[in-house]
């Protein structure tokens, strides 16, 4: 009764996996989930009507570009904005630099955003111009 409560767990399933040592250098557009562990020089969106996706970025992840997806879980590192419409969790080792615009979010002691932090109505995506 006055236990803790726990959130629940971040939705969907890795149907891809970029590896510690792969470097990416261009933009990516992903269904479903993505697993990062490695280096990703431009920015990471899910693609657009294809449901709500999931990005979860390992501690030795980067992102060097914006990232657009529904839920988005960083242990890694982002140098630009990111934009989780439904959910952004910053774990432990988290670093971000730059705005962070989430649905909801949930952070951890240790986590370090050197930005904005900006509330946003659900499914609430940036029009392309």
């Amino acid at each position: 009764m006055f236990g803790r409560r726990k959130t629940p767990p971040v939705p969907g399933r890795i149907d891809t996996l970029i590896g510690r040592e792969a470097r990416l250098t261009g933009d990516i557009e992903f269904a479903a989930g993505l697993h990062l562990e490695g280096r990703v020089t431009g920015n990471v969106r899910s693609l657009v009507g294809a449901g709500p996706a999931t990005l979860w970025i390992g501690e030795s992840g980067a992102v060097v570009g914006n990232v657009d997806v529904a839920h988005v879980v960083v242990n890694g590192e982002v140098v630009g904005d990111v934009r989780g419409s439904e959910r952004v969790v910053l774990g432990e080792k988290a670093r971000v630099t730059g705005d962070v615009y989430y649905g909801a979010i949930e952070m951890t002691l240790g986590a370090r955003v050197e930005g904005k932090l900006i509330p946003q109505p659900f499914d609430a995506r940036p029009v392309e111009t």
